[in-house]
């Protein structure tokens, strides 16, 4: 399966902007382990659909690359629910394993019903305590936007490496 590009807008630009990709030192991070994220085991692909339509609603994107079922069961995809008080599934976010050093943040959806939990940033920062503890160095994140500089060991990538 080809490489992903995450959900953006990309209708309004007149011209597109050069690709800058970002990843994460995990050794430069030093991030807790939520209380209200679960591993999702076996993945129900509508209820994450229904997160999903719900937030690229909210962004109001003109064009999203969808979510295909089969990628929720893929071996190498990893699916990490967050939930609210009330124990009701809210966000989650989809990574992918290369190996056992090296992992992507393909995806994350939030359905934004309580914009107080803050779950954008807070999920990334999450998602690097995961990794880190679970012996990754990196954690690749597509686009460098500008919201991800604030992680800590924010990397932009340059030539190959």
């Amino acid at each position: 399966m080809g490489r992903r590009i995450p959900a953006r807008n990309i209708c309004t630009q007149k011209r597109p902007k050069k690709m800058i990709y970002a990843r994460i030192d995990l050794s430069q991070t030093n991030y807790e382990i939520m209380d209200n994220c679960k591993k999702l085991k076996c993945p129900f692909p509508k209820p994450l659909e229904a997160i999903y339509d719900a937030y690229c609603k909210h962004k109001k994107f003109k064009s999203v690359m969808p979510i295909f079922p089969e990628e929720y069961f893929d071996d190498k995809n990893e699916v990490y629910g967050y939930y609210d008080k009330e124990e009701k599934l809210v966000a989650f976010s989809l990574l992918r394993c290369y190996n056992n050093k090296n992992v992507e943040a393909v995806q994350f959806a939030w359905d934004y019903a309580n914009p107080g939990l803050r779950l954008g940033i807070r999920s990334l920062k999450n998602e690097c305590a995961i990794y880190k503890k679970r012996g990754f160095d990196y954690m690749y994140l597509g686009q460098a936007d500008d919201y991800k500089t604030k992680i800590d060991g924010f990397e932009i990538l340059g030539g190959r490496l």
